[in-house]
């Protein structure tokens, strides 16, 4: 076995989840929807077909994530969708008490998990009220302790991105959850660059984290295409969290650096594989090389003609398949060997030849 697995088990709705074995896919709707429920609804069911196991959305309002000198003295980031200040644009975008309660049902009559990032106290609450299967903690929460501490009395498992913190960060926001009694936690390595270039992604982090503090460690992933999630599989990754989208030519915050159905389906179908052919750090012939071995190897064989009592030299000696006879490995035990018996060219040498 690997000796890095952490062994422990977190049970998110029905889904074990653990490391080493096929992670735990999120889909990262967040504002993606573009303000349209039925746009929302259309990608929670594209996500279903391709095995996606969990449409999280984001639960914030302007006035619970900004400062009101934030929204109020400035125009619109986005213009396409007709807002001119950013305190419209931001209603428009946020989702509202009755969205999440028609996500929700929605999600729960496709059988997908629904969950979000609460970014409020009370929206922590009204996750709860809805009985979401995990909470998740945003990067931009690691240093609210009275935060995490109030999603961790709430007994859920969590799920905690570690983006833009330094290690002593991480301890930090760590030994405030786990203070509640809550051990249900769950960190993702987090690059928070949108996208990140390859050289700043750092899976090895994945390995810190997970010898640091001995949780489950997974992936929050911020780069172009499925290439770096598949790659965090070899790492052992239990869940897989990345922003999804139905056409990356949409305008938005994030649609840009999202994946689509297509690529998400990848990640799905791909991850399984890839744990497959990890297997351990025990050397092994399989069974199934066996019958390789035999038509693929060289014995030894004779050069030419040999007459019984002929004492071979190593001149006397070719290397040819079928691995069926003496190995090649073995020609010192054959040189200076009297035959009892003549050999043809080509013959492969056995053991009964000699004296």
């Amino acid at each position: 076995m690997l000796t890095n697995i952490i062994m422990n088990e977190i049970t998110i709705g029905s889904r074990v989840v653990k490391e080493y074995t096929p992670p735990f896919v999120i889909a990262e709707i967040g504002a993606n929807y573009n303000g349209d429920i039925e746009i929302a609804k259309d990608m929670v069911l594209k996500a279903k077909e391709v095995g996606v196991e969990c449409a999280k959305f984001q639960s914030w309002t302007k006035e619970s994530i900004m400062s009101r000198e934030l929204y109020m003295q400035r125009a619109a980031e986005l213009t396409e969708f007709g807002h001119e200040t950013q305190s419209d644009l931001l209603d428009y975008l946020s989702m509202s008490e009755e969205d999440h309660q028609v996500f929700k049902a929605f999600c729960d009559a496709n059988s997908i998990m629904f969950s979000t990032t609460p970014i409020s106290f009370r929206h922590v609450d009204l996750m709860a009220d809805l009985d979401v299967p995990f909470f998740k903690i945003a990067s931009m929460d690691i240093n609210h302790p009275l935060f995490i501490e109030y999603i961790g009395k709430k007994g859920k498992p969590t799920i905690l991105s570690t983006g833009m913190s330094t290690l002593h960060e991480v301890a930090l926001a760590v030994n405030a959850f786990l203070s509640t009694g809550n051990d249900q936690l769950i960190l993702l390595h987090c690059t928070s660059l949108y996208p990140p270039n390859d050289s700043e992604v750092n899976l090895n982090n994945i390995d810190l984290l997970r010898e640091t503090f001995g949780l489950q460690v997974g992936y929050s992933d911020h780069t172009l295409g499925y290439s770096i999630p598949l790659a965090s599989v070899m790492k052992g990754v239990s869940v897989i969290e990345k922003h999804y989208t139905l056409d990356k030519g949409m305008p938005g915050w994030d649609h840009a650096v999202s994946s689509t159905p297509e690529e998400f389906e990848i990640i799905v179908s791909e991850a399984p594989r890839i744990l497959n052919a990890l297997g351990d750090t025990n050397r092994v012939v399989h069974s199934r090389e066996e019958q390789s071995r035999q038509n693929m190897r060289r014995s030894i064989v004779a050069t030419s003609d040999l007459p019984e009592g002929h004492i071979l030299t190593l001149n006397d000696l070719e290397y040819k398949r079928p691995g069926t006879g003496i190995e090649p490995w073995e020609y010192t035990k054959l040189v200076g060997r009297k035959l009892a018996h003549p050999v043809e060219s080509d013959q492969l040498f056995a053991w009964e030849h000699f004296e």
